[in-house]
């Protein structure tokens, strides 16, 4: 892949040039051709046009109801599937944690199970409440963007955590393969915009995590980081910005051949 790269004519990043400008200008010094930074990619289709399932829109009835920056959004992507002992660690770290969530359990993402056949009887009943939701899919871009959602619990597969930054929403990260390590990484340790889970599934670091960013003056910091960044994403965007300008200097360049 690296060797293909260096081979291309130009590189074009889903990034923008705010987020990530030091790490891209130390990587133009092995790739010297022509980089253009025109993301993020998601905020120039309707939301509807990437989705792989079909959203459940009860999800954004069910935010409405919720104050602001209230609500612990868990997502794990697509792809991501999770062994029972670990979906039942998470169930019981939302319970323990006494906040509201949404949570989407994709089926099939269980290893050994179909939906939610793991949870014990009776768990949603006496544990949640009202104060959970359990979805098979959502319309993540409208739910990370609703007044209600605090928090996104994710895999930080890169669309995840680029459309969490665009919507200013303070992470817990849960890296899977691949990408994932590092982005998550960057969320928590050089971006400070979320809280990185060190020891896998565990329902008691699960219930701290979630109150460091849902409830702690941390997650206030959090929150603070990351509307900075949100708002600097508005601006890359517009005419005259640095997302813009680079397609403008994308589509010159593609008609100089």
């Amino acid at each position: 892949m690296v060797q293909a790269t260096k081979r291309a004519q130009a590189l074009i990043w889903n990034t923008f040039k705010e987020l990530e400008e030091h790490d891209l200008n130390a990587l133009s010094q092995d790739f010297p051709s022509p980089h253009f930074l025109i993301g993020p990619f998601h905020k120039y289709f309707l939301a509807s046009s990437s989705s792989i399932l079909t959203p459940d829109q009860t999800s954004l009835s069910w935010l409405d109801k919720h104050p602001p920056n209230s609500v612990l959004y868990v997502s794990f992507g697509s792809l991501v599937k999770i062994k029972e002992s670990q979906f039942l660690e998470i169930a019981w770290g939302l319970a323990n944690s006494k906040q509201p969530f949404l949570w989407v359990v994709r089926p099939g993402s269980i290893e050994g199970s179909e939906w939610l056949e793991p949870l014990p009887y009776g768990f949603l009943e006496r544990i949640v409440e009202g104060r959970g939701y359990i979805v098979k899919w959502a319309p993540q871009q409208d739910v990370l963007a609703h007044y209600a959602t605090g928090g996104f619990w994710t895999h930080n597969g890169w669309n995840s955590t680029l459309e969490s930054i665009c919507e200013g929403v303070p992470m817990l990260c849960s890296p899977s393969f691949g990408d994932q390590f590092p982005n998550a990484r960057y969320v928590s340790d050089v971006w400070k915009i979320g809280v990185m889970l060190e020891n896998g599934f565990e329902r008691e670091e699960i219930e701290s995590a979630i109150k460091r960013v849902l409830v702690d003056e941390e997650g206030l910091e959090l929150r603070n980081k990351i509307t900075n960044i949100k708002w600097k994403v508005d601006l890359c965007l517009k005419k005259g910005g640095s997302s813009y300008s680079s397609l403008e200097d994308l589509v010159n360049y593609i008609l100089s051949f």
